[in-house]
């Protein structure tokens, strides 16, 4: 099975799509983790498509945690399930901001051998917050995944929305039981 978990930043997405992966002991892949570089520095896209393409085509299942726009014609080729984390403004929020406190407090490294992580600076008083983007992406975002589940080129995907952790438990219940 290919699934995609997507979300606003602060949704949850990568926690579910963790706990979906080790449910279905499948891969999982992590789009910031193919795209983010040593010091902040994002991937070309170019290289990132490439690196996405052979990364998903190198085993017949996985999980792939991210958004990323632009890469959807890769992603979405093959993909059996796209699951929208969407628990709400307030709560997207809240993980948001305890997620970034948490991590500019424990100052771990966000993704091995980037050397990147969260400070307080970056995280609450930069135009590079995460708490800025998820207040700029999150209404768009709803706008976009609401359209993506009703456009006609993406017939073949099924399409799930997450509002509660109740729906997540009895997706990930259902996964399991039609292996």
């Amino acid at each position: 099975m290919k699934i995609n978990i997507i979300g606003t930043s602060g949704s949850g997405k990568s926690t579910l799509a963790r706990r979906i992966a080790t449910e279905l002991s499948l891969p999982y892949i992590e789009m910031d983790r193919l795209y983010w570089r040593p010091d902040w520095q994002g991937t070309p896209d170019e290289v990132l498509l490439k690196t996405l393409a052979e990364t998903l085509a190198a085993t017949p299942g996985w999980v792939l945690d991210g958004n990323y726009n632009r890469t959807r014609h890769v992603k979405w080729h093959e993909v059996d399930l796209v699951v929208w984390v969407d628990c709400g403004f307030a709560r997207t929020l809240w993980q948001a901001v305890t997620r970034a406190f948490r991590r500019a407090w424990h100052q771990q490294e966000l993704w091995p051998g980037t050397g990147n992580r969260e400070s307080f600076r970056r995280s609450f008083f930069s135009r590079e917050s995460i708490i800025i983007w998820t207040l700029k992406t999150w209404r768009s975002n709803r706008e976009r995944y609401e359209a993506d589940m009703q456009n006609p080129q993406y017939a073949h995907i099924r399409f799930v929305r997450i509002t509660c952790r109740q729906e997540a438990e009895a997706l990930i219940s259902s996964l399991k039981s039609h292996r």
